[in-house]
């Protein structure tokens, strides 16, 4: 680490004329790190403790985007977990780029110092933030696909939810959801004729992901059913008039 007093040398050294090869055997210094002064001068300060590993634990400090990041987590988030690699991924639709700027403006707010990139697949873009302290922050992590090992909230998550529980739902709707308008017929004065509503769906395998979502609505006071499909009942509709209004509110499409 060289003091800033080094810095500003090398760097009025460059500004005389001098090339970086000159001023690097001058100063014995390499080129790379002349480089990296010329565009940022000062220290980079030290990477914060996570909020999770320091002695007395505490909650992150934007606790609305942390409850819509843990949405998106539990629907379409991983943590990949590599020998010397760890990032936590969101997997959006490239279809939806609103959604593909909230997932990255999320992860910033609730971590600000890591690495954030975003990678360009077919038809998607994996959105990455490169920590091993999401591991912290999300304990649901582990071996396995989620819906095949429980999942349960910690109680710090637990309050977060209850305090910001539009943000999950928000969370859980952008990731496993979606709204659309549904069409059925009536008989109107012995006419058939086609009627269409809005309507609100979540798909999710986990039993413990949509109990999590369901019991999130109850709370809102929320109508919702179960829409069982070939015998699985992986589908929760929310249709009624009032709710929908409610989650349009609060909600909304993905865009």
């Amino acid at each position: 680490m060289y003091d800033l007093s080094t810095r500003k040398r090398a760097v009025a050294l460059v500004a005389q004329g001098r090339s970086l090869n000159s001023v690097s055997k001058e100063m014995g210094i390499s080129r790379h790190a002349i480089t990296c002064w010329l565009s940022r001068l000062e220290p980079v300060s030290r990477t914060p403790l996570c909020v999770r590993c320091q002695k007395t634990p505490e909650s992150p400090g934007d606790p609305a985007a942390y409850a819509y990041l843990l949405g998106l987590y539990l629907g379409d988030g991983y943590i990949i977990c590599k020998p010397k690699q760890r990032y936590l991924m969101v997997t959006c639709t490239a279809s939806w780029p609103g959604l593909v700027e909230a997932a990255e403006d999320a992860m910033r707010k609730v971590l600000p110092w890591p690495n954030v990139s975003r990678l360009q697949r077919t038809g998607c873009v994996d959105v990455k933030s490169y920590t091993q302290h999401w591991v912290c922050l999300f304990p649901q992590h582990g071996p396995g696909k989620k819906h095949e090992r429980h999942i349960a909230l910690e109680p710090w998550q637990q309050e977060i939810v209850d305090e910001h529980p539009w943000e999950l739902i928000r969370g859980l709707i952008h990731s496993d959801g979606c709204r659309f308008t549904n069409w059925t017929t009536r008989l109107v004065g012995g006419e058939r004729k086609r009627y269409e509503y809005p309507r609100y769906f979540f798909t999710n395998v986990s039993d413990d992901i949509r109990q999590l979502y369901t019991n999130t609505l109850d709370k809102l006071g929320i109508a919702w059913t179960h829409c069982t499909r070939n015998g699985n009942p992986y589908n929760i509709s929310v249709a009624k008039k009032a709710s929908v209004a409610l989650m349009d509110a609060h909600v909304g499409p993905k865009y």
